[in-house]
């Protein structure tokens, strides 16, 4: 073991002493603080603008916690546009960063370019073309500037549906692509990376490939999960199932963490049980409407906020399973074995039957009810963690029941739901824990801009709870202040991700917002 523990220093010393190279040699550097003036002269003519306006917007996103300008903003009308630009940087002996943005949805600067070029991949988007839907072949060709929203809609008119989706529809294909894509339905179907059949891909050297798992493999497993380090993709091929038309949606409360996670084990153990599970956590402050009171019938208010103040802390199960006219007769029957089968607190189990774009778009309804509020746009200090099966009764422990009830702070959703690790796969860049089973955490805050600090200040007390428990959680849509902590997110496979930017983005000129690469 010693003897291991020295070669891994000894191999993290060669590459950080290759990083220090690359990064000296004047080729390979972005140091040009202003791109403009190599820009000018070339062929962008009423597609790239400096305009206060358009640079305002790139420099914000989502997460409303950092302001990170570019110098310009790429309006592409064609994939050769975003290829010239970066064949552009990279031809150039003081290259400039650039980076790619979808719907704006990161929380703390991913997909910006300090002093460089943000590419508006939603200008590329053409209603007439984009979304090619293949009945026979059971795929869709996507456009990657396209919403899954847009792609739902699409498919649902052919009957058709991708399987695995994020709780948030409104996200381009790209940027999910690029970072993993999550939700209840990851546990049966894997995450979105793990649906997609081939890409289309601009390399940081400005070359476009088509990849998938048998053409440029490589480059397609790096892609996948990648950050934007290693390429942008421009379109993908999803895999498609026959779409149900309906959604029996349950819910269950549970005052017992062990019970509510042995539960949720079994369930996702089962290969023709639910579609669908997520939990989530109500924690006894804040108004109600911070564990989603309209998810409850408001008879029942007073006996669910009694209990979370009794019980400090509890915890809500979700499950769903979909159906059609082939399965109607069936379901009911089904849904209540299974309810028959659970540990929840009797009385407390509440049941909606809606339609299967209702249940996938089931957001949407609360984004519109913040924005009328005038509480959409503000600061989001998110934290989104993977923790392996074996510590996460210690994480209740420690968070939920120890940090988050004392700093009594918390607002939105806290969501923590299992995932079977068997449905990822190890090839592509996303990093998660070794163990079969780990669940995916998610403090999804909404803070003031007079507060949020606040908010961050919790984030870092519990990534240190996890580190000093040596707990081995690892951060989905993550963000590190220093390599060495990206050098620790990506354990053995660092070397693995290093050598993959040199062979793709030499230059280091893509997705400098990522921290990853100085």
């Amino acid at each position: 073991m010693a003897s291991y523990n020295f070669l891994s220093q000894v191999h993290l010393i060669v590459i950080t002493i290759l990083i220090i190279i690359t990064l000296l040699t004047p080729i390979t550097t972005n140091t040009s603080p202003q791109p403009w003036n190599i820009l000018s002269r070339n062929n962008f003519a009423g597609k790239l603008t400096t305009a206060s306006s358009s640079v305002e917007s790139a420099a914000t996103d989502f997460g409303h916690v950092t302001k990170i300008f570019p110098s310009a903003v790429l309006n592409p009308s064609s994939v050769e546009d975003i290829t010239d630009l970066i064949k552009l940087s990279y031809d150039s002996q003081s290259s400039f960063p650039l980076a790619a943005r979808g719907h704006g949805h990161s929380h703390r600067g991913q997909a910006s370019a300090k002093d460089g070029v943000v590419v508006n991949m939603r200008s590329m988007v053409n209603r007439d073309r984009g979304i090619k839907v293949s009945r026979t072949g059971l795929y869709v060709d996507v456009d990657a500037a396209w919403l899954w929203i847009e792609v739902l809609n699409k498919t649902l008119e052919l009957g058709l549906t991708p399987v695995s989706w994020t709780d948030y529809l409104y996200l381009t294909v790209g940027g999910t692509l690029s970072n993993g894509g999550i939700s209840g339905q990851t546990f049966r179907y894997g995450p979105q990376i793990t649906n997609v059949l081939e890409m289309d891909v601009i390399t940081g050297k400005g070359e476009i490939a088509t990849c998938s798992k048998d053409m440029n493999s490589d480059l397609f497993f790096a892609v996948l999960g990648g950050l934007g380090q290693f390429g942008i993709i421009t379109r993908a091929r999803i895999k498609l199932e026959v779409a149900p038309k309906r959604a029996k949606w349950l819910r269950f409360l549970y005052i017992d963490f062990s019970e509510f996670t042995r539960d949720q084990e079994r369930l996702i153990s089962k290969t023709d049980g639910v579609d669908f599970l997520e939990g989530s956590v109500m924690v006894d402050h804040g108004p109600p409407d911070n564990w989603r009171s309209t998810y409850y019938p408001p008879s029942d208010h007073l006996r669910i906020a009694s209990m979370v103040n009794r019980h400090r802390v509890i915890y809500c199960l979700e499950v769903v399973k979909y159906y059609d006219e082939t399965s109607q007769y069936t379901v009911n029957e089904e849904m209540e074995e299974l309810s028959e089968s659970l540990n929840y607190v009797r009385g407390f189990m509440y049941e909606k039957d809606v339609t299967y774009m209702d249940f996938l778009n089931r957001v949407r309804t609360g984004e519109l009810n913040l924005k009328s509020k005038g509480q959409w746009d503000v600061p989001h200090p998110w934290l989104n963690l993977f923790v392996p099966k074996s510590q996460i009764s210690k994480f209740d422990d420690g968070v939920f029941k120890g940090i988050i009830l004392r700093n009594n702070i918390t607002t939105g959703p806290v969501l923590v739901y299992p995932m079977n690790r068997n449905k990822w796969n190890d090839r592509m860049s996303a990093a998660i824990p070794e163990e079969d089973v780990f669940y995916a955490v998610g403090f999804l805050r909404s803070a003031g801009f007079d507060n949020w600090e606040a908010y961050e200040q919790e984030n870092m007390e519990i990534l240190k709870f996890c580190e000093d428990g040596n707990m081995g959680v690892i951060q989905y849509l993550p963000y590190h202040s220093s390599q060495e902590g990206w050098v620790r997110h990506f354990g053995s496979r660092w070397d693995i991700f290093v050598e993959r930017k040199y062979k793709y983005d030499p230059k280091m000129i893509l997705s400098p917002g990522q921290n990853i690469f100085q």
